[in-house]
């Protein structure tokens, strides 16, 4: 994020991300994006669930902060594999991934590498 901020000319935003004891996640916002048309990268790389995680809360505290859109640049996508059902009564998660991300509040999402096509119908 660093390296993009400095090639696009613009500085990072100010946000925290921290863990209350029991391991959840806490971030907070740590200026005013009223407005703002706000960009997230993050890979869900392994950790996949602790990455997915923080990109859920982030997007609902952006949200929360009124943000006028959350784009959410996303390098490596979690759970594209199960892109689709293999066998019966298995979940399309790829699917239900994309859902969470769009429930959360994000606008619009860029992925830098999809397992499979199909996944940009989601």
């Amino acid at each position: 994020a660093e390296e993009i901020a400095k090639e696009v000319g613009i500085e990072l935003g100010k946000s925290s991300v921290t863990h209350f004891s029991d391991g959840e996640i806490q971030i907070n916002i740590e200026e005013s994006i009223r407005g703002c048309h706000v960009y997230v990268i993050q890979s869900t790389s392994n950790p996949v669930n602790q990455n997915l995680m923080e990109l859920l809360i982030m997007i609902d505290a952006l949200k929360r902060a009124s943000a006028a859109t959350i784009n959410i640049v996303m390098p490596y996508y979690g759970y594209a594999r199960q892109d689709r059902k293999a066998r019966s009564r298995e979940p399309i998660t790829a699917k239900l991934v994309a859902n969470l991300i769009e429930t959360a509040g994000a606008t619009r999402m860029i992925t830098l590498d999809m397992h499979a096509p199909q996944i940009q119908g989601f």
